[in-house]
């Protein structure tokens, strides 16, 4: 439902919702039909001639799969209260949350885990992490951690990857689709500071021709890392949470990095035990 509300075309919820449509490639009819409105209804919210009600802004947001902190920027736009609070993760009532991610961590060792917020500020982390870490000048471990800074700073982990530029490369793309989705000044700064650092010289970075141990192909792109006269082999998997109902929670990844080949297990299992 819609109530007529001449709306400056140039203010409002109705650009907006135009610009993620757009984004998203997907028409007012397919939208419509998605929203159980009707393209009528959307061509006048988008152009003005109608405000929408909350409940139709909050349907095209989820259609749209707009990110929950720019529901909060539609909703504000259209005349509405926020709907999804941003609670800190220090605030007890995020408790469960806190003690759920920690258990979730430790039950993943010895392997590497971590999660992070929506600038890539680690969150939490266990001891696979922190064995990978192990060596990193104190300065770059002083709160907050940034995954990126740690990854790709040339005194961080950059100079143990063995294949750099392919991992930077990969992980460049995702904060840059990331920025695409998002109004993050916060993120932006941290992909404008990692995409400077300088790269070690491309001989050192090539995946190795022979491949992974026992000729058996990655299924992933993998993180190749020297550690302590090894060669560890990792892919990456980010999960997020179903259906938030708050900022914060919306914005958390956990990461977990998996094993990419035997000689990755064998170690990390002997080195945990």
């Amino acid at each position: 439902m819609t109530t007529a509300v001449p709306l400056r075309e140039s203010t409002g919820v109705g650009p907006l919702l135009r610009a993620w449509r757009e984004r998203r490639k997907v028409s007012q009819l397919d939208l419509a039909l998605r929203a159980d409105s009707s393209a009528r209804h959307i061509s006048f919210v988008e152009t003005g001639r109608s405000r929408p009600s909350e409940e139709l802004v909050l349907r095209l947001a989820e259609h749209l799969d707009v990110p929950v902190r720019e529901r909060n920027s539609l909703l504000l736009a259209a005349g509405y209260a926020p709907r999804f609070r941003e609670t800190p993760m220090d605030d007890p009532s995020m408790g469960a949350l806190r003690e759920g991610l920690e258990q979730l961590l430790r039950g993943y060792e010895p392997y590497p885990a971590l999660v992070v917020d929506a600038a890539y500020d680690v969150v939490a982390a266990n001891n696979g992490i922190a064995m990978i870490l192990d060596g990193v000048p104190e300065h770059l471990l002083k709160p907050p951690l940034n995954a990126m800074r740690l990854t790709l700073h040339p005194e961080g982990l950059a100079p143990k990857i063995r294949n750099l530029r392919e991992w930077r490369g990969h992980l460049l793309h995702q904060m840059e689709r990331q920025i695409a989705l998002q109004r993050s000044d916060a993120l932006r700064a941290v992909y404008e500071e990692v995409a400077a650092y300088p790269v070690a010289d491309p001989g050192v970075d090539v995946v190795d021709a022979d491949g992974p141990p026992n000729g058996l192909p990655y299924f992933a792109l993998p993180l190749r890392i020297e550690h302590d006269g090894h060669l560890l082999s990792f892919v990456s998997s980010i999960s997020t949470f179903n259906t938030p109902m708050d900022v914060t929670v919306a914005e958390l990844a956990i990461e977990t990095l998996l094993p990419a080949d035997p000689a990755t297990v064998k170690f990390l299992r002997s080195a945990g035990s």
